[in-house]
């Protein structure tokens, strides 16, 4: 590529991830805070609702079972309809059902047993987030060559921990400290936290855009680059047999990583919804720094999340970026367990536990885009997203055990014992589409292509 070439290049990627990045990072943190801020209100509504462990668990993970629904479907909307009215529609739905978690119990809700109304309402929302990551990850595929995807959706995916570090001490003073109206603090952490994306859903209409061709915000020069790139990219898909709905099916590396992520979403979301309750028992701590401490693992993601995804783009190694995190989690989870009676070792344990939970992501989610195209891509980002299900059984499956055991000692050791069995099935993945071989066998397509 000449000089001039490389200008537009590093110009293009810059404008595209300036416009579309931090906006994309912004709504996702709060479709992660209304996911998991139930592991903070938790601590107030057991008492007015009644629910156990194995309750809230149940509940926690049941918003999952809504991924049945919408994971594949909202893919191909993503591409054959439009992402930001998609976004903008996901958006609007699941600020009102985070926003009626706060009237659980009240009549506004009927005459349904609240556990019912508790249930519901989580899988309500579950469906109505579900497409919005596998929507996300097609759409930002649609402005990213494969080799820059991987710290791109880096970038993305530090909504996650960045929700849940920020999120966890915001929910935990709100809980505290906002009664307004004689009404408790649990019912507050869903209210004001359920209503901004729903007022966010308008703004994504106007600012997103779907494709780089109805992208005016770019220069004409940078604008034909990128549609040239992401042309060539398709052209090699095409020719690999790796665009339809049946390549994606046929392939075994779709089911591994379904299974895969099944494994680290069951250990990943049990220690999302049960941290701020483990961390409670640490008495030696003061109150304070309990909820810091609870949310600390997940502000060492976001460093674990830009690393990883930045050492991936230069080594095209998408396999050995995703077992490796996934195996140290595992070991660093299940040295926090023999560590539980020294509080100040199991926190710095488990800031390295989240330093690694989450790293592993850029690498995995670039690499259906990787390995397909087209209807390919769509149908294996929403196959492989079912292993959110994980989600499912992880967080009831810990709760179920705290109420049985007393403590959270054998639900910790489920969680590591999953991450080790996920990293070591990630050891297994093959990818033919990735790498520098790739990088060069597209750039020369790329000039190809533009010379037609």
């Amino acid at each position: 590529m000449a000089e001039s070439g490389r200008d537009v290049a590093l110009r293009t990627r810059v404008h595209v991830t300036r416009r579309l990045i931090p906006y994309l990072l912004l709504i996702y943190i709060m479709a992660y805070v209304d996911r998991a801020n139930l592991g903070v209100a938790k601590l107030g509504m057991e008492a007015d609702t009644g629910f156990n462990d194995a309750v809230i668990g149940f509940g926690a993970g049941i918003f999952f079972l809504g991924f049945l629904v919408m994971n594949i479907p909202a893919g191909f909307l993503v591409e054959r309809w439009s992402a930001r009215k998609l976004i903008a529609a996901i958006m609007m739905a699941w600020g009102v059902f985070a926003s009626m978690m706060g009237f659980l119990g009240m009549p506004f809700l009927g005459a349904l047993h609240v556990s019912t109304q508790f249930y519901l309402l989580r899988l309500l929302l579950g469906i109505a987030e579900a497409g919005f990551f596998p929507g996300v990850i097609l759409y930002i595929s649609h402005w990213y060559r494969p080799q820059d995807r991987a710290r791109a959706k880096g970038y993305f995916m530090l909504a996650q921990p960045i929700a849940i570090a920020a999120g966890i001490p915001i929910s935990g003073w709100v809980l505290d400290h906002i009664h307004w109206l004689g009404l408790p603090g649990w019912r507050w952490v869903f209210w004001l936290e359920g209503v901004p994306p729903f007022i966010m859903a308008f703004v994504s209409l106007w600012y997103l855009t779907d494709r780089p061709q109805s992208a005016h915000w770019l220069p004409d020069e940078e604008r034909t680059w990128l549609i040239d790139q992401l042309r060539a990219d398709e052209v090699l898909k095409v020719k690999a047999h790796r665009v339809s709905i049946q390549d994606a099916l046929r392939n075994p590396q779709t089911f591994l990583l379904i299974a895969i992520l099944f494994l680290i979403v069951a250990g990943n979301q049990a220690l999302i919804f049960f941290l701020p309750s483990i961390t409670n028992t640490m008495k030696a701590l003061p109150a304070g720094l309990r909820q810091v401490a609870a949310g600390l693992p997940y502000a060492c993601s976001a460093l674990g999340i830009v690393g990883n995804g930045i050492l991936t783009q230069r080594s095209g190694k998408l396999r050995r970026h995703t077992a490796l995190p996934v195996l140290a989690t595992g070991v660093s989870l299940a040295l926090a367990v023999i560590a539980r009676n020294h509080d100040g070792i199991m926190v710095a344990l488990l800031c390295l536990t989240g330093f690694t939970a989450q790293a592993y992501m850029p690498a995995f989610w670039t690499l259906p885009t990787t390995l397909f195209g087209k209807s390919a891509a769509v149908t294996a980002v929403g196959l492989i997203a079912l292993g959110n299900l994980g989600g499912l059984v992880g967080p009831w499956l810990f709760g179920y055990l705290r109420d049985v055991t007393g403590n959270y000692t054998a639900g910790l050791w489920v969680a590591a014992g999953c991450m080790i069995l996920a990293g070591l099935l990630a050891t297994q993945i093959h990818v033919a589409y990735a790498g520098e071989d790739a990088r060069n066998e597209l750039e020369k397509e790329a000039r190809t292509v533009a010379q037609l």
